[in-house]
């Protein structure tokens, strides 16, 4: 049990747990949005404030939630102004992000730390940290069981939601800022270049065995604890990215379940063709 001797392994793997139960949870409302390429580019703006922040000597987690939830807020206006052409949005704020980065970066002196945040590092989750996505964890579960039924209600259906007088455009815009929360709290374990990933796979994992909506959020969440902890393990023994080693086992996981799920359905099939 060697991993446990370690108080850096200790809070990644306290950090993991959080992550992997927060980033499903926001991950059923972002696909059933058709949503999911929207952790790409929240955290491509993300990387771009953490160089901000560590040009100006900030806490490059407080930098990325400021630069991420500002975009998540145009992304949710451009998305309400160009309704026929909605995923331009996302496209356009990914670019931003870039572009951005790319300047920041050129004008500081890269270190490791900064390229951590690409594809991870188990080693660079600090105390405060911890503090920040432990607050930042409760907030998104305060705002999601406050909120479900409205959630839930403007997810499938918003313009009935509207007519409803649901408060659609506060509920959304608060909602876009705690994605960008969960995002942001994400890069220490995973990285900018796949955090999108522990978002949308457990979900799509999930909705091949799921029979509502509930049932789909415990199954993605579970699915998404397995592969972040599994992963962050795996990594510390083989020295790998924490990012890739993660990503790898939730496509894994993706793969048996979808194998096991036609398997079952085929033989269910059979079973009625004979009957």
């Amino acid at each position: 049990m060697e991993i446990f001797q370690y108080d850096f392994m200790l809070r990644a793997l306290f950090a993991s747990a959080i992550v992997g139960f927060i980033c499903p949870l926001m991950g059923m409302f972002i696909v059933f949005k058709r949503l999911s390429l929207i952790g790409d580019s929240l955290s491509h703006i993300a990387l771009s404030g953490i160089c901000g922040a560590t040009l100006l000597g900030m806490n490059p987690i407080l930098g990325s939630l400021v630069a991420s939830s500002l975009a998540a807020i145009l992304i949710d206006r451009l998305r309400t102004s160009l309704k026929e052409y909605a995923d331009l949005s996302i496209a356009i704020i990914m670019a931003l992000g870039v572009g951005i980065s790319g300047i920041l970066i050129s004008m500081s002196n890269v270190n490791f730390d900064l390229f951590s945040f690409m594809y991870g590092s188990i080693a660079t989750v600090n105390k405060e940290d911890i503090v920040i996505i432990v607050l930042t964890a409760l907030v998104i579960v305060f705002f999601i069981a406050l909120f479900f039924k409205e959630l839930l209600f403007i997810t499938f259906d918003e313009d009935n939601a509207k007519f409803s007088r649901i408060p659609v455009k506060f509920i959304n815009s608060i909602f876009m800022i705690l994605v960008a929360a969960s995002i942001t709290i994400t890069l220490r374990i995973v990285g900018v270049l796949l955090v999108s990933s522990l978002i949308a796979i457990p979900v799509a994992t999930s909705i091949q065995i799921a029979k509502s909506f509930k049932n789909a959020m415990f199954y993605s969440i579970l699915l998404g604890e397995i592969a972040i902890i599994s992963g962050v393990i795996i990594s510390f023994y083989f020295d790998l990215a924490p990012g890739g080693t993660i990503v790898i086992i939730s496509v894994m996981e993706l793969l048996v379940i979808s194998l096991v799920s036609k398997i079952k359905n085929k033989h269910k099939a059979k079973i009625n063709f004979k009957y």
